[in-house]
């Protein structure tokens, strides 16, 4: 309900000063858009330079959610650290921290499922289903995803979007 009230305000500075009180950090240069959802943010902490846009959905229940520097989450993705056993009669749970390293671009209705880590400059294609470790540098793709390729070495960018109302 908070983060629902926070990311209805049509200006991001604003939005800003009330995200930084719940969250565990956030760190310089970010943007979330409108309508991005937080569940436990005191356990949830975002770099520098990071972009989440519309109805992204962090979820630090389970453990710790961290993302790294310069990272793009697109629109309508799922960071999960809570889920259910599926064999277990009691519905138990299985948390796990999440791992988002510097430079990672995640594109868009993608699923991250608990204890997974993300390498430094991976790529994650829109669609698919996070379900083990992505080495640095790997594009994956699919449900569950799986490699189909390699990203130069070289990524030096920083990422900036900054509108004035979003």
């Amino acid at each position: 309900m908070t983060s629902a009230f926070f990311f209805a305000i049509p200006i991001w500075t604003i939005r800003r000063s009330f995200i930084k009180l719940f969250l565990r950090k956030i760190g310089s240069g970010c943007f979330f858009m409108r309508h991005v959802r937080f569940i436990n943010p005191f356990n949830i902490s975002i770099g520098s330079n990071v972009i989440l846009n519309r109805e992204v959905m962090l979820d630090g229940r389970g453990g710790r959610l961290m993302i790294g520097d310069n990272v793009d989450i697109a629109q309508e993705t799922n960071i999960w650290t809570l889920e259910h056993d599926v064999n277990d009669n009691q519905h138990s749970e299985i948390p796990g921290d999440v791992i988002i390293e510097d430079h990672v671009w995640i594109a868009s209705r993608v699923t991250v499922l608990p204890g997974v880590k993300i390498g430094r400059g991976a790529v994650v294609a829109s669609g698919a289903v996070v379900t083990r470790n992505i080495p640095p540098l790997a594009i994956v793709g699919g449900i569950p995803a799986k490699i189909i390729g390699y990203r130069k070495n070289d990524l030096t960018y920083k990422l900036n979007y900054f509108p004035w109302f979003q």
